[in-house]
């Protein structure tokens, strides 16, 4: 299967450490393929010292190489959700007010699963 995600795009912003399940990176590239658009990754693996997990009680599935934040808005965004929602992705966060709109997947099985929440 062609891969539309490179190492650089979903590694640490902070430390560029690369850890990202392979069954999640397999599934972004079905929902890919199926949305027919690029999907730009505005946060993928995060580090435990990564600003945004350093902040948290417990790591989030983001520094489990599970949870990746796709840059989409309007019509980008329903298709993404149809996309995810027909792989089975158990857990979506959606951020659509102001400028930096995305849409949060991830399949981390140790938080509430399946659930929608928005920012």
């Amino acid at each position: 299967m062609k891969s539309y995600f490179t190492d650089a795009e979903l590694c640490c912003s902070c430390c560029g450490l690369y850890y990202f399940s392979p069954e999640f990176l397999y599934m972004l590239n079905v929902i890919r393929g199926e949305c027919g658009f690029a999907l730009p990754v505005t946060s993928g693996y995060r580090c435990p010292k990564h600003p945004a997990e350093a902040r948290k009680t417990l790591p989030g599935a983001h520094s489990r190489g599970l949870a990746v934040d796709i840059g989409v808005s309007h019509e980008r965004a329903h298709r993404l959700l149809e996309a995810a929602l027909a792989q089975g992705v158990p857990r979506i966060g959606i951020q659509q007010k102001g400028e930096d709109r995305f849409i949060h997947l991830d399949i981390d099985s140790s938080l509430p699963t399946p659930t929608i929440w928005s920012y």
